[in-house]
């Protein structure tokens, strides 16, 4: 099956740090453009995403989404951020995965596979679970694990978490 935008989410969580974080918000980001094969027979997992079409959703304050805290224009300069110093998207174009195990569990999968981002390659793990009808995804990434230099500004005092959750939400197979 074959799932983008119109049939699917991924979404990246970021985790406020440093001695402003209370001015500082956690942030909730959709990736708008993406693709992802899964074959439930093999069963298997490709995914292809575009680091530039991250875009801030909204921030989030205490796990909820907080849609008034941030004004379209801190929105733009925020992704700006992410894709030009952060993920240097024009020079890493694409973000993968490929699975090479997906075992059944009781309620959806345990993949294992290799993700290139920021053009480096490392073997994840990620459980998919049902949940509410779906298939979600969730996996932890340690940004210096791929050479990423999280997010900081006012000489370090304002500062993303060096780990980053990323979620993708599938509707669940027939």
């Amino acid at each position: 099956m074959r799932y983008d935008p119109s049939n699917a989410k991924c979404q990246v969580f970021t985790f406020k740090d440093g001695l402003l974080s209370k001015i500082a918000h956690d942030l909730r980001i959709d990736v708008t453009r993406f693709q992802i094969d899964a074959d439930p027979n093999v069963p298997s997992v490709r995914a292809e995403l575009d680091p530039r079409s991250l875009r801030v959703a909204t921030a989030m304050s205490d796990g909820r989404d907080n849609p008034g805290a941030l004004s379209d224009g801190d929105k733009k300069k925020i992704e700006g951020q992410i894709i030009e110093e952060v993920l240097h998207g024009n020079q890493h174009e694409k973000i993968t995965f490929v699975s090479d195990s997906c075992t059944k569990t009781a309620d959806g999968y345990e993949i294992t596979g290799n993700l290139t981002l920021h053009g480096v390659a490392k073997r994840i793990q990620m459980s998919a679970r049902a949940e509410a009808g779906q298939q979600v995804a969730e996996v932890t990434l340690h940004q210096p694990d791929f050479g990423i230099t999280p997010f900081k500004a006012m000489m370090g005092t304002l500062k993303v978490k060096p780990d980053v959750r990323v979620r993708i939400t599938l509707p669940r197979p027939a």
